[in-house]
């Protein structure tokens, strides 16, 4: 059973993962939460400065979005919260509006977070998951990479110790070549000694608390040695007190703003959470409740943004590190975020946090979403999906993720039309001694039949081939040696037919009967037998002339030589 085909919410049972808690699972709990921990508190602070949002906001982001889940989401072991792959996603959408970090920029993105919570809601009730599907793997693939370029661009002046820099991924490149000259680097050696040691705890240990030591090290190094006199850029005051709640600034207007990039959005958020919810089903075999887990995270995303915080997402890397430390139930993110809120009055600590660790901790996250592995293994499959793959990441990267969405999805689906608008049609032969059917190219060495033409049409007949069709028909005819007196269309592949289908394949049988050619079918399936009866053709073949196999057809119609 497909994930997205999974039972419907029942938004009445809360906190599933704790039904039947155990005193033994406490300990490994735990752990988890101790691991999620280290893990989460730089990503989210890295990731609300990605967002364009205030450092705090990130902390509210995981709180937000680990309590709604544990209230209402299935999967025992999914943690929700700030995402790298969604947060340059929107805040380049909402930068078209309003100014980044302005007050505006603030309300449109809290507002989106809202919407794009909603939108998950209904996904997750109505079961309407299966829309994640347009996104095949290999645009995955390319957008994440090019989520991964603009992760990287939009860190490097951070990392090198320059100033900001706003606008498209060239000109910022272009903005950051020209300084090239004022990269201070203190800023610079900061950021490769921290992204040094979290490089090498992750290869010692995926839970090693790598970007937590770089954290604290690089920040008490700033202190100490008063490297803000030497132009080592720092978070500065953090504002720590409690969120506001509520949206404000909204409007007709602004809704009209933001909804279509809210539609991207959740779709990227729906495709990375059935992964995540599918690749860490619950123990003991259970199904993954995948609507009931769209149904937590949506609602994640609405009282992120009602506490004043950006749209979340669940998270593969740290839902594996909840996994892999054993993690039982949803109580590791449950105490994960009760740290987290008590942490939130002492934020004013990160006031000495280097901007160039932060940056150095996204660079990370960048390199881990960019699978250039995957990239080869699409090219060696089919260079056509690796060229997909290759549009969607320039294009996300150099133009926008919305455009190169839009623009992948469309060409995978002018694509897929135009293979299935020129299928494949194959003339079969018996293989010796059997009654099997097979391709003439097969390595069986079937053998054609003196006077039979049988054509196997992979694809359902359609308006966008049906001519294709009946060419591909007229050419096996024509090639076929003695001239023919039997057709036989294997209808195996073909699954359906439509009103176009139907009336290319009536003037095919007018052309046989003209040349005096019997024309019969076989093995159709799907709604080719319920529509060719609507339409009138099974009174036109003649029900005698329909048949279960093709060797049947063959052995009751062919001319007496070829039996």
């Amino acid at each position: 059973m497909s994930a997205f085909s999974a039972r419907a919410p029942r938004p009445s049972l809360l906190f599933a993962s704790l039904r039947g808690y155990r005193a033994d699972w406490l300990g490994t709990d735990l752990l988890a939460c101790l691991t999620l921990l280290v893990i989460a508190v730089p990503e989210q602070l890295a990731t609300s400065r990605l967002a364009g949002m205030p450092p705090i906001t990130g902390l509210y982001a995981f709180v937000a979005g680990t309590v709604a889940f544990a209230l209402l989401g299935a999967n025992p072991q999914m943690s929700v919260g700030a995402d790298s792959t969604i947060a340059p996603l929107f805040a380049a959408g909402v930068a078209h509006f309003a100014p980044t970090g302005s007050v505006r920029y603030q309300e449109l993105v809290t507002q989106l977070a809202v919407a794009v919570g909603i939108i998950l809601i209904v996904v997750g009730v109505l079961r309407l998951g299966w829309i994640a599907e347009f996104l095949s793997a290999p645009i995955i693939t390319g957008f994440l990479a090019g989520v991964a370029v603009i992760i990287v661009v939009h860190q490097l002046p951070d990392l090198l110790g320059l100033q900001p820099v706003r606008g498209s991924t060239v000109h910022r490149l272009a903005d950051i070549a020209r300084h090239l000259n004022d990269v201070n680097g203190w800023s610079l050696g900061i950021g490769a000694a921290v992204l040094a040691v979290v490089v090498t705890a992750d290869r010692i240990d995926r839970r090693a608390p790598g970007a937590l030591v770089g954290l604290a090290l690089s920040t008490v190094v700033v202190a100490t040695t008063h490297l803000r006199d030497r132009g080592v850029a720092v978070l500065g005051h953090v504002a720590h007190g409690a969120p506001t709640v509520g949206l404000r600034g909204m409007s007709w207007s602004s809704l009209g703003d933001i909804a279509p990039l809210a539609g991207v959005v959740a779709l990227v958020v729906i495709s990375q959470s059935a992964a995540t919810s599918t690749a860490f089903a619950p123990r003991g075999g259970a199904e993954s409740d995948v609507g009931r887990d769209f149904l937590g995270v949506g609602a994640g995303n609405v009282v992120s943004g009602l506490f004043g915080s950006f749209a979340v997402n669940a998270s593969p890397a740290r839902t594996a590190a909840v996994a892999a430390a054993g993690g039982r139930t949803q109580l590791a993110g449950l105490a994960a975020a009760a740290a987290v809120v008590l942490l939130v009055p002492a934020a004013g600590v990160l006031t000495d946090v280097p901007l160039a660790t932060l940056a150095a901790v996204l660079v990370f996250v960048a390199s881990r979403i960019f699978h250039v592995d995957q990239l080869r293994s699409v090219l060696r499959f089919d260079p056509v999906e690796f060229a997909l793959a290759v549009v969607t990441l320039l294009t996300v990267a150099f133009v926008g993720v919305q455009q190169g969405i839009g623009l992948a999805v469309a060409l995978a689906i002018v694509d897929r039309t135009r293979r299935t608008a020129r299928p494949d049609t194959f003339v079969l032969g018996r293989v010796p001694d059997t009654t099997s059917w097979v391709a003439m190219e097969h390595s069986a060495r079937p053998a054609a039949v003196p006077g039979v033409v049988v054509v196997l049409f992979v694809a359902p007949l359609y308006y966008a081939n049906a001519q294709h069709f009946r060419i591909q028909a007229h050419r096996a005819l024509a090639e076929a040696s003695p001239p023919p007196k039997l057709f036989v269309l294997d209808a195996d592949a073909m699954s359906d037919i439509d009103y176009t289908g139907t009336k290319v394949l009536a003037a095919f049988l007018d052309e046989l009967d003209r040349a005096r050619i019997t024309f019969a079918i076989a093995r159709a399936i799907g709604d080719v037998p319920h529509n060719l009866a609507r339409s009138g053709l099974i009174d036109r073949i003649g029900p005698d002339h329909v048949f279960h196999t093709v060797d049947d057809a063959v052995k009751t119609l062919a001319p007496d030589t070829s039996r």
